[in-house]
């Protein structure tokens, strides 16, 4: 979903945040196009890295003239930041060439944008197929991340799967870790998986479904008991998952009540 609808959407959450203040025309006056191309030069920036009039001039099709004036909008809103480009060997006369960068919250207004759309989609799935088929949406979506994870967790000794887990999880910009679970919070025995982000939060604040999937796979991938005892979606600062000790889940059937859940067929321990 990189790319498909993410203009129509930047598009509502770039230009409803006034980008168009720098001309001083209101937002709502401008044409569809206008605030269109804005978004796709951003959105340009935001995945090629930083560039500079010119290169996203020849990108585009448009005018120098024309580039400039969005980057003028862009700049104008904090959106993208200019630096000045590193000359290597002899430049000729006439100011440096400017590279422009996504900034933090021009990277935001992208994530809304892409959460906004999700979440519209997600809807109309619920009402025209019912709940099930958002639960099931999700359990396909985390089975790809359960296929890729599967080789790295399984390679990994019985001691570290969590630790082996956690890190695949940062690679994908989870910011996870892997510890020992609190003795006052675990009685049993076992170890907490944290995730510090979660790139579909938002989301998932309304449609569990995700969070839940996602714990379902963590079980399969862990072959042991787990448990979500936290959720950024729900407002706390870090999801936690209690990961039960194997040594005390083998024997048990598979079973899920609630966030916990206990497979089969995962990775022996």
């Amino acid at each position: 979903m990189k790319n498909v609808g993410l203009d129509d959407a930047a598009v509502g959450a770039l230009g409803g945040a006034g980008l168009s203040a720098a001309s001083g025309q209101p937002t709502a006056g401008q044409a569809g196009s206008e605030r269109g191309t804005r978004a796709r030069i951003a959105r340009l920036i935001l995945e090629n890295g930083p560039a500079t009039a010119a290169g996203l001039s020849g990108r585009l099709g448009l005018t120098p003239a024309a580039v400039r004036r969005h980057l003028d909008n862009l700049l104008a809103e904090g959106m993208i930041e200019a630096r000045e480009a590193r000359c290597h060997g002899s430049r000729g006369r006439g100011r440096p060439a400017r590279l422009f960068a996504i900034t933090d919250a021009g990277r935001s207004a992208f994530e809304h944008a892409y959460d906004d759309l999700a979440a519209s989609a997600l809807r109309f799935l619920a009402e025209k197929a019912g709940p099930g088929a958002v639960a099931e949406f999700a359990r396909r979506k985390v089975s790809d991340l359960e296929r890729r994870y599967r080789p790295v967790v399984q390679a990994a000794p019985a001691g570290k799967r969590v630790q082996a887990l956690a890190e695949a999880l940062s690679a994908d910009g989870y910011a996870a870790s892997a510890s020992i679970a609190p003795a006052a919070a675990d009685a049993v025995g076992g170890e907490q998986l944290c995730q510090h982000h979660c790139p579909v939060a938002h989301v998932a604040a309304e449609f569990p479904q995700l969070c839940e999937a996602e714990t379902e796979a963590f079980g399969r991938l862990l072959g042991t008991p787990v448990q979500r005892l936290a959720t950024i979606s729900r407002g706390d600062g870090v999801c936690t998952t209690h990961v039960t000790a194997p040594s005390l889940s083998r024997g048990r059937t598979t079973q899920a009540s609630g966030n916990t859940t206990t497979p089969i067929g995962g990775i022996s321990a």
